[in-house]
């Protein structure tokens, strides 16, 4: 009997994947536990194997193409069984959204025609006065456009000419789906001697990723659902500096000024259980173990890897984790056991010269730490002026679970670690 395996939820945050690659195609065998396909998901691209044995009967989606969790990904079964009450089946149950929002707004628009057309049957004739036409909306060529009332609204926001656009719909009609996937070409070049001015107003519009959709859904719940406050601090890296230096003296030994950060971090939140900690409505989670995640710049937007009990690992171990991660992560090929459960994240820009910024909290976590660079600033020592290295650090806070006062003292400790280095070493 055929099975049909539909797209899977391969992460917490995951609404939509998108099929990479199919590894079989149609009328080849496959044996439960074989790859089958590669789908990309808001994090990484993960292999999908197959949980039964037989032929492969049909393809869902398409390579490259975007589909909501749940929808028909494929049907396994006997070759040459009969699956088209299946692919039947699955397309009724998956009907889209958006072909109910057109009927419902066709229907809505339909409705005062209606009325309309009741009243001009009971009011006589010459005591109706003549209607004004509606205006027409025409295309390039002069001919009239026909377009649902979805797609004239959703066209309308978009500011998109419908005349630019080819409808798909019964008839040439142009639909919701046409405005949403319409895509405007740069206007030709004008040719050399021609009169008139050679600048023209062009754009692209690019398709959305699923890591983008991801990141924009759930920064803003963070940002609009919990309170921010933000505290800044001024770190003397003058001891930093000097121990960094001599740790890398050693043959094979690596470690970074984010690796000290984490560190600094990790054993701060020992003494301030309630940095490290979760708001759950109900309750405040305080959470016994230190899991930071550390925020990675990837081509489509930003990934956090987690190093956990980072309170436990020494610095170059941390160094290192952090390396491999952050590999994987650029490559999309992070497992969800390395980007979930974090208790606390830091994101450093210093490396991209950035001396001081603000970070939304990454959740379920109450607080994020952005890190600046290291400049070069006058500072007082033994009363006299002179040159200091210094580094800013600034707290963003969840009010819910972190007060003012909490997270200075917080900030002390970690100044504390990052000023004398010898300390995490203990």
């Amino acid at each position: 009997m055929a099975e049909i395996i539909n797209m899977p939820k391969l992460s917490d945050t995951m609404t939509e994947g998108v099929v990479a690659e199919w590894h079989k195609k149609v009328g080849d065998t496959v044996k439960s536990g074989e790859l089958l396909a590669e789908i990309e998901t808001d994090k990484a691209t993960l292999e999908f194997e197959s949980f039964f044995d037989g032929v492969l009967l049909h393809i869902g989606i398409e390579k490259g193409k975007p589909a909501p969790v749940n929808s028909l990904l494929a049907i396994i079964g006997e070759k040459g069984e009969d699956i088209s009450a299946l692919i039947a089946g699955a397309g009724q149950s998956e009907a889209p959204a958006e072909k109910k929002e057109e009927k419902a707004e066709e229907k809505k628009a339909d409705e005062p025609k209606k009325d309309e057309a009741k009243a001009e049957e009971k009011t006589p004739a010459a005591a109706t006065p003549a209607p004004k036409a509606a205006p027409a909306v025409v295309n390039n060529s002069g001919g009239r456009i026909f377009a649902s009332p979805l797609a004239k609204k959703l066209a309308e926001e978009k500011g998109v000419d419908l005349s630019f656009i080819t409808g798909t719909g019964e008839g040439g009609r142009i639909t919701k789906r046409d405005v949403d996937h319409y895509v405007p070409y740069d206007a030709p070049a004008r040719p050399a001697g021609s009169s008139g001015s050679s600048l023209t107003e062009s754009f692209v519009d690019e398709p959305v990723s699923q890591m983008r959709k991801t990141i924009a859904r759930r920064l803003g719940e963070s940002l609009f659902t919990a309170p921010h406050f933000y505290l800044t601090i001024s770190l003397d890296m003058d001891n930093a500096i000097a121990a960094r230096k001599a740790m890398n003296g050693n043959e094979g030994v690596k470690v970074s000024f984010n690796d000290m950060v984490i560190k600094a971090v990790a054993m701060a939140l020992r003494k301030h259980p309630a940095i490290n900690s979760s708001w759950l409505g109900d309750v405040i989670r305080k959470n016994n173990h230190v899991h930071i995640g550390v925020a990675v710049a990837v081509e489509d937007g930003l990934l956090v890897p987690v190093i956990r009990f980072a309170d436990s690992k020494g610095l170059t171990q941390i160094g290192e984790e952090v390396k491999v991660l952050a590999t994987k992560a650029k490559e999309k090929k992070l497992q969800p056991a390395e980007w979930e459960g974090n208790t606390f994240t830091i994101s450093n820009l210093g490396m991209f010269g950035i001396e001081q910024f603000t970070a939304i909290i990454n959740s379920p976590d109450s607080c994020i730490m952005a890190v600046g660079g290291i400049s070069q600033e006058p500072v007082v020592k033994n009363g006299q002026v002179v040159p200091g290295n210094i580094m800013k650090v600034t707290l963003s806070c969840d009010h819910r679970t972190v007060d003012g006062a909490t997270g200075a003292a917080f900030l002390q400790t970690f100044k504390q670690y990052m000023e004398n280095p010898v300390m995490m070493l203990v």
